[in-house]
């Protein structure tokens, strides 16, 4: 059977780092109230003139570079963003004009959190179905440009980032993408969501008066479900694979607070050196957070060949995601 196989990983995070303490000027908080409740000490912002493309592009340069790939290669493009350049044309059309990989069709998907692995799922299915050979996926995000900077229940918590894999087919491999496993539940759109600027709400004097544009969380609501969603997400990548926990070599789970993680990983019974965690150099940087730990622990010497490795991902709409790879 055709599998797919990551041949490349890059990243790419902005220059601009902004500490606790550099938040403490900014709103009440403090830097011991942040690390206690969320595990974050720094984050990195996009500096003035630097777009969600800009990020996703050299995040997927590093990946393409890594792979020995030509981006005239690429068949398709899938970035998963809820923060692109503008509502349409999508971002990835805009990647797609930087990196000359004029031979690849692209699209944006909406999956927040998810939407790496949404767009793994997609670019695996593309690849088995045999419509082409080679695909980018990339998860990037500049949160910063919709957090309400008063609100230290947000703001504290987001980044700006991206990350990129390069995945190619692989016949009758033992190696690759295993399975992937995605959904949804739309009736709580509520406790995290951005209300405008939509066809729902449109511009107006009074939007961005009253910060319509921000993004709105009901946090200790969120908190209970990522816990949940995340552990049975995971339990079924597992599952699917007749693999147990002391099978995964390395866990890479959504980065968006160090106390999800801890919780989610005491319920799935992985062992803290099996779970890999930058949420503290980062924040939340929303679909760009998986792809940039995979990133990382691969250029780190993390990963071998035959490693088992858990990925799974929680966001607002919400939606729920997870993959299983052996790595190649």
């Amino acid at each position: 059977m055709i599998r797919a196989r990551i041949a490349g990983t890059g990243s790419c995070m902005p220059e601009k780092v902004m500490t606790n303490f550099d938040l403490e000027k900014l709103v009440d908080t403090t830097n011991d109230w942040i690390v206690t409740r969320t595990g974050i000490k720094e984050r990195r912002i996009a500096a003035e003139g630097e777009f969600t493309s800009d990020l996703a592009t050299r995040a997927a340069e590093r990946a393409l570079e890594m792979a020995g790939i030509p981006a005239s290669e690429i068949d398709l493009i899938v970035l998963g963003t809820v923060t692109g350049d503008y509502p349409w044309p999508s971002t990835a059309c805009i990647v797609q004009n930087n990196l000359g990989a004029k031979n690849a069709y692209a699209y944006d998907l909406s999956a927040a959190c998810s939407g790496f692995l949404y767009g793994l799922g997609c670019a695996s299915d593309f690849i088995q179905s045999g419509r082409g050979k080679k695909v980018l996926v990339i998860g990037a995000e500049t949160l910063s440009r919709i957090l309400d900077w008063t609100d230290r229940n947000t703001c504290v918590l987001f980044g700006d980032g991206a990350g990129a894999v390069v995945l190619e087919a692989a016949e009758n491999s033992e190696t690759g993408l295993l399975s992937t496993h995605m959904h949804s539940d739309g009736s709580y759109l509520d406790l995290l969501y951005q209300p405008g600027f939509g066809t729902r709400m449109m511009p107006s004097v009074q939007g961005v008066e009253t910060g319509a544009f921000f993004l709105k969380m009901q946090g200790n609501e969120v908190f209970k479900v990522a816990v949940r969603s995340l552990t049975d997400i995971s339990n079924e990548a597992l599952a699917a694979n007749n693999l147990s926990a002391e099978d995964i070599a390395l866990f890479i789970p959504h980065q968006a607070n160090k106390r999800i993680l801890e919780a989610t990983a005491k319920r799935i019974k992985m062992k803290e050196e099996q779970v890999y965690v930058n949420v503290h150099r980062y924040g939340n940087t929303s679909s760009a957070t998986i792809p940039v730990a995979l990133d990382e622990a691969n250029r780190a010497g993390l990963l071998k060949v035959d490693d088992n490795v858990l990925l799974s991902a929680f966001g607002g709409g919400f939606t729920w995601a997870s993959a299983l790879i052996r790595w190649s």
